[in-house]
């Protein structure tokens, strides 16, 4: 074992173990790439054999691979030793950062192509499932790799071998090869195949040796085990189901139960010790029973509270109950199986009909279709248990349709769920307060994909398909075994996913044509500002100043978006402006024999060429600028030249002023805004989704996708993944201000839906806090 290096009491630069490290990660990152790099060829000639008319595309990019398997072998080690560098110095370089560099071609704005977006997301996808295996390791080499080299700290963005930068220098190192997408996209899942596991173990063996160093051994130690809690006994009825719902919540602990479930049983509790003074606890169930019961009564006790509210009373009068007897299950069941495969034309009519109770119609239809199996309606009535169940289910449904963006196709959709969920009601119970329900997740993500789907672009159309392909098998095939809940719901996530897929592609592209919008608009008025204070003072010669106004304003600007305010062209740039307008001043002097623009002819001609003007062209305009000066130093006016007409060039579209989502007139000034409001948002998380509410009250869901570096603004996309939203921390103060912006509570639709349940049912209980 290698001694121990004295280590400093606080974190510093340690060139050794930096060193130690390097050898440990680098040499082993690149030759593993390398040798399973050999091995892809020979997948994409197996892939071509299956491929059928894409054949030759596979075929061309395993010719291209072995031709540019060196290229492409040095580009992965190059950005891996990049990274590094940027370690050493204490400058951690940021993955995010590079990547979105990546690419950007001359004009340095990140408008990149769609294929190239696809890559970036598949790199991310192999770097997630490499943290995903190995994040212990990777959380440990985090801080011994920030100790020794220095830096207050590293993560996953920051760590120059962790997986993002691996899977950087991976979308860099096939960015050499001309690869159609389809190509590109298998070899990184073949990366993410055949690579990630080799990673992993070089992660591992880096953080040994440098446990082994004396880097920070403590955090080696693996935590203290608790001791297993003894395994639950299993649920007959659950295992008779066939449903796996995994870890089920236990609902007596409050922090598992689902939302509306906590609200609704901390307010029953309450209102019911009002209603009984002197009845300890307000609930007065067994409390040995178990979460899910308690919550199961309290709703049962509010339903039946409440039903003689809910139901007209001459209806109810028509016979008396104690002459009735309730329907069995069998009937129950036979009646609705009928309704499933054949809704009446009542029922559907009120799924469309929000002024009708679709959970009372259910149980008409339910009596009406007993009747004509023969069961004689003045002996029959609904058991208060199943009754219960229909106003549930019927109630979850209203509540929505009538709440959620589900119009037309979509509404009628989710309409034809009702009569399977009464059915799963009767079946079991635990559908309304279990989490991971699989008849539940199902209706979520049913939902998800039907909310505001007007089917305006082919994704959604598919996506539609899908659902009502869904939903016809779930017709078809659900008699009385909820496994098939479990097999739809799996299988329709799966699809689900891919959508998210295409949703993150068309978000991430909104961000990179922001990121390049504002990028343009900060070199727009960089070199706006520069051409302005060079304008200032006495008119200059027409062919000066269309000179600075036209080329050179063209090739500052260009030159600001590819290397920013400090890079070498854009000193050059100045300098060429500066030297001709000293020049016009000697000019006017009336210097003569001077040789006019010598020391800039160079960096003339590039300007010339930004906008096309090479060769003869090219000189014909510097010689039309010579002549000018001479002209000036002659005091001759009538000898002065025009430039020759110029290539029509401009600049990509300046973005459009952002519309916010309403009208923040005189309110949105700095001075009125809190500052700690403002920081609040400042401060807010990736991903978090606000409502916002236009002025008819439309709520549109937008979730937080970029930050700007430059203006601190904050990028909103809806849920198809499409800008609509840009505006300063201080202008979402005013709006939420103003009632117009929310916090978005989103548990599901399920879960959304039962707490307009709740609400409806029992106003009182909404209002006990």
């Amino acid at each position: 074992m290698m001694s121990q290096p004295h280590l400093p009491e606080r974190p510093g630069h340690n060139p050794d173990l930096l060193s130690l490290a390097h050898e440990a990660a680098l040499p082993p990152l690149s030759a593993t790439f390398a040798r399973v790099l050999a091995g892809f060829d020979d997948a994409l000639f197996d892939r071509a054999e299956t491929a059928g008319a894409s054949q030759l595309v596979f075929l061309d990019g395993m010719r291209e691979l072995r031709r540019r398997r060196d290229d492409i072998t040095a580009r992965f080690g190059a950005h891996l030793r990049q990274a590094w560098a940027a370690l050493e110095a204490a400058a951690p370089l940021s993955a995010e950062a590079a990547l979105a560099q990546a690419g950007q071609g001359e004009t340095g704005l990140s408008l990149v192509s769609e294929h190239d977006l696809e890559s970036r997301l598949a790199v991310r996808n192999f770097a997630a499932v490499v943290l995903r295996e190995w994040k212990p390791v990777l959380a440990r080499l985090d801080r011994r790799l920030a100790w020794i080299s220095g830096v207050d700290g590293l993560d996953i963005d920051l760590n120059p071998i962790g997986p993002e930068h691996i899977g950087v220098a991976v979308h860099e190192a096939f960015g050499v090869c001309d690869l159609a997408a389809e190509v590109r996209l298998v070899l990184i899942k073949l990366c993410e195949r055949e690579f990630a596991v080799q990673v992993g173990r070089i992660y591992r063996d880096v953080d040994e040796r440098l446990a082994q160093a004396g880097v920070m051994p403590a955090i080696s130690q693996p935590p203290p085990q608790r001791p297993a809690a003894a395994p639950r006994p299993a649920r007959p009825a659950e295992a008779d189901a066939g449903m796996a719902h995994g870890d089920d919540e236990d609902l007596s602990d409050p922090q598992h139960a689902p939302a509306w479930a906590r609200r609704f049983t901390e307010r029953w509790a309450r209102h019911r010790s009002e209603l009984q003074a002197g009845s300890p606890g307000g609930y007065d169930g067994n409390p040995s029973a178990s979460g899910q019961n308690m919550i199961l009564e309290a709703l049962h006790e509010l339903l039946a509270q409440t039903r003689h509210v809910r139901e007209d009373a001459t209806a109810a009068a028509q016979v008396a109950v104690g002459q009735q007897r309730p329907l069995s299950q069998h009937e129950m069941m036979s009646v609705l199986s009928l309704l499933q495969a054949t809704p009446t034309a009542t029922l559907r009519a009120a799924v469309g009909d929000q002024s009708e109770s679709l959970a009372q119609r259910l149980k008409n239809e339910v009596i009406s279709g007993a009747t004509r199996l023969g069961v004689d309606p003045g002996q029959a009535r609904l058991d208060p248990q199943d009754e219960d169940a229909i106003d549930l289910v019927g109630m979850l449904f209203d509540v929505m349709l009538d709440e959620r963006e589900l119009e037309g196709r979509s509404r009628e959709l989710i309409g034809r769920l009702v009569v399977p969920f009464v059915k799963v009601a009767l079946l079991d119970r635990r559908m309304f307060v279990q989490k991971t329900h699989p008849a539940r997740r199902l209706l979520n993500s049913l939902a998800e994909a039907c909310e505001g789907n007007a089917g305006e672009s082919q994704a959604e159309r598919a996506l539609m398909g899908k659902v009502e392909e869904i939903i016809d098998r779930l017709i078809a095939e659900f008699n009385e075994n909820l496994a098939i809940f479990l097999t739809l719901e799996e299988e329709f996530r799966e699809f689900l996913a891919q959508h998210r897929r295409r949703i993150e592609i068309a978000e991430r592209r909104a961000t990179e044509t922001q990121r390049g919008q504002e990028k343009l608009e900060l070199a727009r008025g960089r070199a706006l500002a520069e051409l302005e204070r060079r304008l200032q003072g006495a008119p200059l010669p027409a062919a000066i100043e269309g000179f600075l106004r036209q080329p050179w304003n063209h090739h500052l600007t260009m030159s600001l978006l590819r290397e920013g305010d400090d890079g070498e062209s854009v000193g050059e740039a100045l300098a060429v402006a500066d030297v001709l307008l000293e020049e016009v001043a000697e000019a006017r002097r009336h210097v003569v024999g001077k040789p006019w623009l010598q020391s800039i002819q160079p960096g003339l001609r590039k300007v010339f060429a930004s906008v096309g003007l090479h060769g003869e062209g090219s000189v014909g305009a510097i010689d039309a600028l010579h002549d000018t000066l001479q002209a000036i130093a002659e005091a001759r006016p009538e000898l002065e030249r025009a430039l020759p007409e110029l290539p029509q060039v401009s600049l990509p579209t300046p973005p459009a002023q952002e519309s916010a989502a309403l009208d923040l007139g005189a309110e949105a000034r700095p001075e009125s805004v809190d500052h700690a409001d403002a920081a609040r948002y400042r401060a807010m998380d990736i991903g978090t989704w606000l409502d916002f509410i236009d002025k008819d009250g439309k709520v549109q869901a937008g979730k937080l996708s970029w930050v700007s570096p430059i203006s601190s603004r904050l990028l909103f996309v809806n849920r198809r993944g499409i800008r609509f939203c840009v505006a300063s921390p201080e202008e979402l103060v005013v709006m939420e201000r103003l009632g117009r912006l929310r916090p978005h509570v989103d548990d599901g639709a399920f879960d959304s839906a039962m707490q307009g349940v709740i609400d409806r049912l029992d106003p009182q209980t909404s209002t006990v806090h």
